[in-house]
């Protein structure tokens, strides 16, 4: 397949901000995709090579492009880097330049996708002293055969800035319209990812064997599982409300949700984005398989901080010095771990997913042996308000943030935001319920202290329906002077020179950014807005909602993705759930 049908498709995307015209667009392309090959041509789109949790990175530093570049076209590296840093876009950079090299270039051959993805995927492979040269030469290779639009979009996917503003939901609607004629079957579609986070291989299978051949995915280990989240409810009340007569009270700890894959010697780690976080925990991976009786099984716990010495539960924040490429040795052993088992999804090769939260919990119990590495998340059966109460209170006396309460038959629903698990935080209890998780989409320079550094940052909820992120607030209090640093080292390689067409917002930032990376924040209530545009519409036409007095907590939530911020819904069902609503918003 020519690599030109995928670079004229991005040219066409990139020139709209509409998603249902982005997905015809992908629809049509995945029409006059061979089938042996959509799973290529689906993680090029999604800026990859193979899914997350197999950890294969393209791994070009923007140098070495820009030697490629320089080598393919004649043109100087520092030109290239002048075009560059005036236009911030290296795609439009490397298209200026082979638009100038085309131009004594007599012949060309048409590289194909199979050619650009199994060049890429050898980049990949590469290691050691030589590794940079042998990069550049085949970068070199393709752009010498590219034309000016194939270049630029090369450029964009090997530096990782292919922002066309799809998600995979976008990405499952057009292989749902495109293979079975309907976007009203992508339930099928995303089951199948839920179980396999493999977009590339439901669209081979759904493309080459149709619908039904979806029904075949099931659980596979060491294929991470998408999980299961919970709604968030305000009091005891509201819980039982939606709960019903009985149900389960666990813990909710502060610290990284890992899910855990055994087969007898071989133990695999994946974090909630389903990111391969094995290297981080040594002492798991050698101890957890004296405490595991299945040879075979797939477990979910919550992996926390302590204090050696008390005994005391510690934040996250003290867990995230274990994100480090060196010294993991040491950072174990300043910042030791307890693993706290909560739910089994697999063991001995079959699902557990449609089994009832209480089978799950039996066979959790029966088949895990607690020491002072390992626990079983504490649970007890609530059936009152005061019951829940008393859970709570008990859980952050232990040193948690709250209570996860859960329904006595619900299946594990994998991918999904349900209301059979709910979560309660103490902080809920207040007039907003305010420690929500949102996505950093834009930034606005500082002033005086702040000159040189971001001064406030514009944060977003998200759309799940529309896959879109449409603002809420902007917020500039909270940050010390070396959480401003933080943020303008991570930011920088997230800013666009558009706005990414999924945001949404009535305000113009300095700077945009693509949006990855999710913060806590707290604030005092939420309120009526004609500016921010989560909700629009929804409380009173022409308004949406908005935060009052936003807070960053200083938590950067570096274990979830902007899918998983804190969603529309949940948005509205705090605003609704407020105790006092100002009178000009009656």
């Amino acid at each position: 397949m020519k690599f030109s049908l995928i670079a004229d498709t991005l040219g066409y995307m990139e020139n709209t901000t509409k998603r249902l015209e982005l997905t015809q667009h992908l629809v049509d392309l995945f029409k006059i995709t061979p089938s042996d090959i959509i799973s290529k041509v689906i993680y090029l789109l999604q800026g990859k090579l193979r899914p997350d949790h197999e950890g294969v990175e393209i791994g070009i530093a923007e140098k070495i492009a820009i030697k490629a570049l320089s080598k393919s076209s004649g043109i100087s590296v520092k030109k290239i880097e002048d075009e560059y840093r005036d236009t911030g876009d290296f795609g439009q950079v490397a298209s200026k330049i082979l638009e100038q090299k085309t131009q004594t270039t007599f012949l060309s051959q048409n590289i194909t996708v199979e050619r650009v993805y199994d060049t890429l995927y050898k980049i990949a492979e590469l290691k050691g002293a030589r590794s940079q040269d042998m990069k550049m030469k085949y970068i070199s290779s393709l752009l010498n055969d590219a034309t000016p639009i194939e270049g630029g979009f090369i450029a964009k996917i090997i530096t990782s800035n292919l922002r066309l503003g799809i998600a995979d939901y976008t990405i499952l609607d057009a292989l749902a319209v495109a293979y079975t004629g309907s976007k009203e079957n992508r339930p099928a579609l995303e089951h199948a990812y839920n179980v396999c986070s493999d977009l590339g291989k439901v669209a081979k299978s759904v493309a080459e064997n149709g619908l039904e051949s979806l029904k075949d995915f099931q659980v596979t280990i060491f294929s991470p599982i998408r999980p299961m989240l919970a709604e968030r409810v305000k009091s005891p009340q509201e819980a039982r409300e939606k709960m019903g007569t009985e149900f389960v009270s666990e813990y909710k700890l502060d610290g990284e949700r890992v899910q855990i894959h055994r087969q007898e010697e071989k133990i695999v780690l994946y974090s909630r984005s389903l990111e391969n976080i094995t290297n981080y925990y040594p002492d798991i991976v050698e101890n957890i398989g004296k405490v595991l009786k299945p040879d075979e099984v797939i477990l979910e716990a919550e992996v926390v901080a302590m204090n050696d010495d008390t005994g005391e539960f510690l934040p996250f924040q003290e867990l995230m010095h274990r994100r480090r490429k060196y010294k993991i040795a040491q950072a174990v052993q300043e910042y030791p771990i307890t693993v706290n088992f909560f739910d089994v999804l697999s063991m001995d090769k079959k699902s557990c997913l449609d089994l009832p939260y209480v089978q799950r919990r039996k066979l959790l119990e029966k088949n895990v042996i607690e020491d002072s590495f390992a626990k079983i998340m504490p649970m007890v059966f609530v059936k009152t308000d005061s019951e829940v109460e008393d859970s709570l209170e008990n859980a952050i006396n232990a040193g948690c943030e709250g209570i996860m309460l859960k329904q006595l038959n619900s299946p594990y629903r994998a991918g999904a935001r349900a209301s059979n698990w709910l979560k309660l935080k103490r902080e809920y209890r207040n007039e907003l319920g305010d420690s929500i998780d949102l996505v950093i989409v834009g930034a606005f320079y500082g002033r005086g202290r702040r000159t040189g550094r971001y001064g406030a940052l514009l944060l977003s909820a998200y759309d799940d329906k529309s896959d879109t992120f449409p603002s809420i607030c902007k917020v500039g209090t909270g940050f010390t002077d070396d959480s401003l640093d933080q943020f303008y080292q991570i930011l920088s390689d997230k800013i666009t020179i558009r706005k990414d067409p999924r945001i949404e917002s009535g305000l113009e930032a300095d700077v945009w950014f693509e949006p990855e990376v999710v913060i806590e924040i707290v604030a005092s209530e939420i309120t009526l807005s004609p500016i921010h545009k989560v909700a629009m519409d929804k409380i009173r036409k022409g308004s949406g909602l908005a935060l009052r007095f936003p807070k960053f907590t200083g938590k950067i939530r570096f274990e979830k993705t902007s899918e998983n911020a804190t969603n529309i819904d949940e948005i509205v069902t705090l605003y609704n759930s407020q105790k006092r609503v100002v009178q000009d918003e009656k």
